[in-house]
């Protein structure tokens, strides 16, 4: 079994949903009572929110280069980064490095095409919405991402912020999603990528009959079936 390394604590809610999902998964895959061999670098996401909101990424992509330096020194043989977000410094952590980084976008463009998904939605911290690090991996693949107007992207990354983050779950928030899902299923979505490792927290595939594709639980169980191929 390969040894996992998870890059996480941002926010450390979803950083659960990792952990939970993936020694799950090893433990149907492999039987009896095995578990996942992981090791877990969990940040100060106060510093990391602190970087993104001051658009310091430089900084932020240091920290966490550190957290990768002493995972890959710790034994771990490829890395998570735990969010969606902090994707944007992938390359860089990447460069620094000798193990390799599962990206979120790809893991989850595949799971998208393994649908024939030819147009998705995007929801996600404003960050991941708006800038094209998180896009350009999906639309080079061929796929067209639509992203909610400016007034449903301050609503969709505050609940992010200053609720799921923070482990605070109101069925008016998950209100004020679905009806969002609902105007982009009318501009062509045919699916809608929960681009935020906390949203699977907020709404699941039970609230809409349209697929959902939810980064962290596709992310934890890509990390799972590679540890124990």
């Amino acid at each position: 079994m390969k040894t996992i390394g998870l890059i996480g604590g941002m926010s450390w809610e979803s950083t659960v949903t990792y952990y939970q999902v993936i020694n799950q998964i090893v433990a149907k895959s492999l039987g009896g009572l095995h578990s996942a061999k992981s090791i877990l670098y969990s940040v100060d996401f106060q510093e990391i929110e602190s970087c993104q909101a001051n658009n310091q990424w430089d900084k932020s992509a240091t920290i966490l280069i550190d957290a990768a330096k002493r995972l890959a020194l710790a034994g771990a043989d490829f890395i998570v980064i735990c969010t969606n977000t902090m994707h944007k410094v992938a390359d860089q952590i990447q460069k620094a490095i000798t193990i390799p980084i599962i990206h979120i976008a790809d893991v989850t463009a595949k799971h998208l095409l393994n649908q024939n998904i030819k147009s998705v939605a995007l929801l996600g911290t404003k960050y991941t919405m708006e800038q094209d690090f998180y896009k350009s991996k999906l639309i080079d693949k061929g796929l067209n991402v639509i992203i909610p107007d400016e007034q449903d992207r301050i609503v969709i990354n505050n609940i992010i912020y200053d609720e799921l983050c923070r482990g605070v779950i109101k069925s008016s928030s998950k209100q004020a999603y679905l009806t969002i899902i609902e105007k982009l299923v009318k501009q062509g979505a045919e699916g809608v990528i929960l681009g935020c490792t906390e949203i699977g927290l907020l709404i699941t595939q039970q609230d809409c009959s349209i697929p959902f594709f939810d980064t962290a639980f596709l992310h934890a169980q890509e990390a799972a079936m590679l540890s124990i191929s």
